[in-house]
């Protein structure tokens, strides 16, 4: 395995300001990511604070057994009673058979910085994995892509929950799941990984309740000697523990909103993306009622309503249901963070570029409610790429950065015009230069008759474009036909590189990769050293 860096600009602006030109975004944040000083300021800030340490490591060794966690994360787990230790964490939703590949690379950047700040501190630095289990949208879990035939096909669950329960609620339905399993696994050619491969995921599904308590279990299989922790955010037992959190979140619910709201206006006029929907009345938190999960507003009287309406709550009825029934409270993406802060000694939290996005606005709600922003860093980003692929690349001239960012689309026309000389596209358009010349005397005649036959004149000419068009679309496509397996590579090499025209990291899952190489292929990436410093890394599997 080789992994090389490469240069690879971000095409959202606000995230390619916080990793190239960080002064411009700095008032939105507490910390550099690239000032190497800021570690030592975070571990002090930390110091300073209380954490429920004895009581959350039994939660987490409990949750954790149950999903037959490594003896290396169970030991991590024991080490967060230590008062001198911190945690990098990172998060996702439970998706189904870990859901798209940018989840594992979460998973091993949070395993990169806690490795590497570990032995730069000299103190114990944890890896935890947030399961998002209160998220209710099933939908956007319950599907993955395998390439069929030089294209991404989607295999979707037929699992409906009833409610808009949260995924760590929702009972798999064994029979469909197993069905959509066999379903994933007919998408794969068989190799030697893939029988044992096949049987760990049943295993696996067979052992578990809910979807996250799957997640979980398979991400212990990829990463089984990392010393990675993973909590269920939806567990009733991290509820308990998060009850005077959310009074906090409640009391000082409307200075936290307008402060995200704010910030958020902030960011239009500058010009950002807005990855966030937020209005100044949002109460960021979920209250959980009759099986759903509903999304609390405030109304002009500070009454806490869902937004169709669905329940009606004062302010000190929310209090007391967040003091004596936290479990059937939840954070949105705004409070999200603070309930980590809260729970955890957080030395830094890791985000895509979505999640930093949002982070930015989000400043003000720290403060509101007593807290620091942790440090932000980027996750890491990887393509992988097979050693086929790699031959083939080197034989058509295609480079890497070109296909990853770009795809192979452009690459494709011109290599199939340098087989035709000359370029068919060329000599059309050569054609075209040419009829315009030779019908312009017609044009300016007809001017003489009236704008009738003017008009008749510009569309004479436009019809005979039209005409040329179409011969060389049909030449090109006999060209393709001539060169149909130059053509089918270029195809298979932009599903691979720059799927549905954008990373592979967002479409592809990890069952391709772990039936090539085996379960172990992510540790094995994992056993290199990355660096934040870069944009995109290049696994030559």
């Amino acid at each position: 395995m080789r992994i090389d860096p490469i240069q690879l600009q971000s095409k959202q602006l606000l995230f390619h300001d916080y990793k190239q030109n960080f002064q411009t975004v700095e008032d939105k944040f507490e910390f550099d990511p690239k000032d190497p000083t800021i570690w030592t300021e975070r571990l002090q800030q930390l110091k300073n604070n209380t954490y429920q340490r004895e009581a959350l490591t039994n939660v987490l060794d409990q949750m954790n057994k149950k999903w037959e966690a490594p003896e290396s994360s169970l030991a991590n787990i024991d080490r967060l009673k230590d008062e001198g230790s911190t945690v990098v964490i990172a998060g996702q939703q439970a998706g189904l058979l870990t859901g798209p590949l940018y989840t594992v690379h979460k998973i091993i950047s949070v395993l990169q910085l806690a490795k590497q700040k570990q032995k730069e501190l000299g103190k114990p630095v944890i890896p935890v994995f947030w399961i998002a289990g209160e998220d209710h949208d099933f939908d956007e879990i319950n599907h993955l892509f395998m390439k069929e035939n030089a294209a991404m096909k989607k295999f979707t669950i037929q699992h409906t929950p009833e409610t808009k329960a949260s995924v760590s609620d929702i009972e798999i339905d064994q029979t469909e799941a197993e069905k959509w399993i066999k379903q994933i696994f007919q998408a794969v050619s068989e190799t030697e990984f893939t029988s044992d491969f096949y049987q760990q995921v049943m295993q696996a599904l067979n052992r578990s309740g809910s979807y996250s308590d799957f997640f979980a279990k398979l991400v212990y299989l990829l990463f089984p000697s990392e010393g990675l922790v993973i909590v269920d955010a939806h567990d009733s037992e991290i509820r308990n523990l998060e009850s005077s959190y959310f009074t906090t979140m409640i009391e000082k619910n409307e200075e936290m909103a307008k402060g995200v709201f704010s910030s958020l206006q902030v960011n239009r006029q500058q010009g950002y993306e807005t990855l966030l929907d937020s209005e100044w009345r949002d109460a960021h938190l979920f209250y959980h009622h009759q099986g759903d999960r509903i999304l609390l507003n405030r109304d002009e009287d500070g009454v806490f309503r869902g937004k169709n309406n669905e329940v009606a709550l004062m302010k000190e009825e929310l209090i007391q249901i967040a003091k004596e029934h936290p479990e059937q409270l939840s954070n949105n993406v705004v409070t999200r963070p603070l309930m980590q802060e809260c729970l955890f000694p957080v030395l830094a939290f890791i985000g895509g570029p979505g999640e930093i996005n949002y982070w930015s606005v989000l400043k003000p709600a720290f403060q509101a409610a007593g807290l620091q922003m942790p440090p932000v860093l980027p996750r890491l980003s990887f393509t992988l790429i097979d050693r086929k692929a790699e031959q083939t690349m080197e034989r058509l001239q295609i480079k890497v950065e070109d296909g990853i960012y770009y795809g192979t689309g452009e690459a494709k026309m011109k290599w199939l015009a340098s087989r035709s000389a000359p370029p068919i596209h060329q000599l059309s358009e050569q054609v075209k230069e040419e009829i315009d010349r030779i019908h312009r005397p017609l044009r300016e005649k007809s001017t003489e008759f009236g704008p009738d036959l003017a008009q008749m004149a510009e569309k004479n000419l436009k019809y005979i474009f039209q005409n040329i068009d179409f011969l060389e679309k049909r030449m090109s496509q006999s060209l393709e036909q001539q060169y149909e397996y130059e053509v089918y590579q270029f195809n298979d090499l932009e599903v691979l590189l720059h799927p549905g025209g954008g990373l592979q990291e967002r479409m592809w899952n990890i069952v391709p990769w772990v039936n090539q190489y085996g379960t172990d292929v992510f540790e094995r990436m994992n056993q290199h050293h990355l660096s934040f410093d870069q944009d995109h890394f290049v696994v030559y599997v």
